[in-house]
């Protein structure tokens, strides 16, 4: 099952007011299960966090973990990191995407923050993340 457009919407506007609430210029992804783009919102952020954005919620949902866990098994991979990193057109492992689950605890999808540190960006994915609970 993917996220809905309704759902991608109440996950992303979520993100916005918490990113609001911090007061960080963020950009915002909301993935589906296959890493497609589904909304995105550019809060007066830098243009290079765009993609990073969207690397981060394609990481979190294609290895159905969030992307600072992911960040962990690869820096355990040692020598093959780069080869990890490097796939599927590029990982981010840093905090700030967040896999979303429905209420029956399947992934349905993913969100990221990127702009703010890396637990502000966590923070404000998993802000969103939680509506969908």
């Amino acid at each position: 099952m993917n996220i809905t457009y309704h759902e991608a919407t109440k996950v992303l506007n979520a993100s916005i007011e918490k990113a609001k609430l911090l007061g960080i210029p963020v950009s915002l992804a909301v993935v589906d299960t296959g890493g497609h783009l589904i909304s995105f919102a550019r809060l007066d952020s830098v243009y290079g966090v765009i993609d990073f954005a969207l690397k981060k919620a394609k990481t979190a949902v294609m290895f159905g973990v969030d992307s600072d866990v992911m960040g962990s098994i690869v820096s355990g991979a040692e020598v093959h990191g780069y080869g990890m990193l490097n796939s599927n057109d590029g990982l981010l492992t840093i905090a700030g995407g967040v896999v979303i689950r429905n209420t029956e605890g399947n992934i349905i999808g993913a969100v990221a923050s990127s702009g703010g540190t890396p637990e502000q960006d966590k923070e404000i994915a998993k802000e969103g993340a939680s509506v969908i609970f």
